[in-house]
């Protein structure tokens, strides 16, 4: 279906796997385009959980160098891979940020720059042991891109972000799980059963709650506390018209577990 995307839909969970294991599945034109394709089909296919996946020894190197160098002989300018590009990465980190579905990335092995943050815009992140995270943009003289600037301070502090953004240093997935860039490690042989099991079980939650729950983490920061209590205010009263509300409340009283639809 897709060049550099496998797709999968298991029962409610959209299984999309980063397909250029050859080049670290770094960050061509042609992946940022299937990548967003294949999300806007788990939308259309109505999943409830996107699992985010790669083929291969490395999740994402980051952005295509050897991309970038030929647009560059071709175009005579160094700076054309970050216009079009870049704008089309960004527009793939917006879609999964303000995307309704929980998305869990899976993470075995490389993850650098615009990789890391491709993970960090996911809602969790799963990591098999040995695998690695950095920050590389300074390395080749570069500020941060596709949402760096943004997820790693919320999700770590700004000075631990501040290092990791400045030096390009290389973290262990362990210690990624110690200042919460990431929610957890898990033995590289049990990352595909330990992350489909999780976005299962998310798959299987209220959903539309789940969505709601997404749109409240993504004002807390820009919202002071009076319109973040509205916005709870607004968005419970919209849970407390779904059918799963009154499935949930259904399940409790009769000591059984709900069957959540995700209305």
């Amino acid at each position: 279906m897709y060049e550099t995307v496998n797709y999968e839909l298991r029962e409610n969970v959209a299984v999309i796997e980063l397909n250029r294991p050859d080049a670290l599945n770094a960050l061509s034109r042609q992946l940022t385009s299937d990548l967003t394709a294949a999300i806007e089909k788990a939308s259309a296919d109505r999943a409830r959980c996107v699992l985010l996946t790669a083929a291969g020894r490395a999740f994402c190197s980051g952005g295509d160098l050897r991309e970038m160098q030929l647009m560059w002989e071709q175009e005579g300018r160094i700076e054309a891979f970050l216009e079009a590009p870049l704008e089309a990465l960004h527009n793939l980190i917006s879609s999964i940020a303000e995307s309704p579905i929980p998305f869990l990335a899976a993470v075995g092995g490389v993850c650098a720059g615009a990789g890391t943050n491709v993970a960090l815009a996911c809602d969790l992140v799963i990591a098999a042991e040995g695998s690695k995270f950095n920050e590389a943009f300074v390395k080749i003289g570069l500020s941060p891109d596709c949402g760096g600037s943004f997820f790693l301070p919320r999700a770590v502090g700004t000075k631990l972000a501040a290092e990791l953004l400045m030096t390009g240093d290389t973290i262990t997935a362990e210690r990624a799980a110690e200042i919460g860039m990431i929610n957890r490690v898990v033995p590289a042989d049990k990352l595909g059963e330990e992350s489909i099991a999780l976005a299962t079980k998310l798959s299987l939650g209220p959903t539309a709650a789940i969505a709601r729950v997404k749109k409240m983490l993504n004002a807390t920061f820009s919202n002071d506390l009076s319109a973040q209590l509205e916005l709870e205010h607004e968005l419970q009263i919209e849970s407390g018209r779904s059918g799963d509300f009154k499935e949930g409340v259904q399940a409790f009283f009769e000591k059984r577990m709900p069957d959540f639809k995700g209305d």
